[in-house]
């Protein structure tokens, strides 16, 4: 991820980890050198989590982002313009190299591939006070555990 991290021309990433995601936005919010604000249309969770945090009244957090289980993953800022692309050779399966099978030869030329993993754009930056929001009714995105496949209709 960090070369692709680079290649994209991302500026800032953090995990999101105990703080959940809104704890660790509003701090990288509050890191920018101009004043912005992080505004999240899309909040990924661990799958069926969303489900529990519902059953018990909500009290856990987790739809607020401020729960740990907001997914696990990197929040990444990124030029606007190239969100996308990163986030489609982040998902590409690693490029597969034939170095080395049948006749030999020199290496393949490098090539810009992916890792397989799953990434999303949840939101955009806006002029504001440095910090992060939630809209009112974000998308909520389920996350299934690490080598589990995807449900055919996830967005991931």
């Amino acid at each position: 991820a960090a070369s692709l991290m680079r290649t994209f021309g991302a500026h800032a990433a953090t995990d999101v980890t105990g703080f959940g995601l809104l704890g660790h936005a509003q701090a990288l919010a509050q890191q920018q050198r101009l004043e912005v604000t992080f505004v999240i249309h899309n909040l990924p969770l661990l799958a069926r989590m969303a489900a529990v945090c519902k059953a018990s009244g909500g009290r856990c957090g987790l739809l607020q982002g401020t729960a740990p289980e907001t997914s696990g993953g990197l929040l990444i800022c990124l030029p606007r313009e190239q969100a996308a692309r990163f986030c489609a050779e982040l998902k590409a399966p690693p490029p597969r190299s034939n170095f080395g099978v049948g006749g030999g030869g020199p290496p393949p030329p490098p090539v810009l591939g992916g890792v397989g993993h799953q990434a999303w754009i949840i939101g955009i930056v806006e002029k504001g006070p440095r910090g992060a929001r939630i809209i009112d009714k974000p998308r909520l995105i389920e996350v299934p555990p690490r080598g589990t496949p995807n449900p055919p209709d996830s967005p991931g």
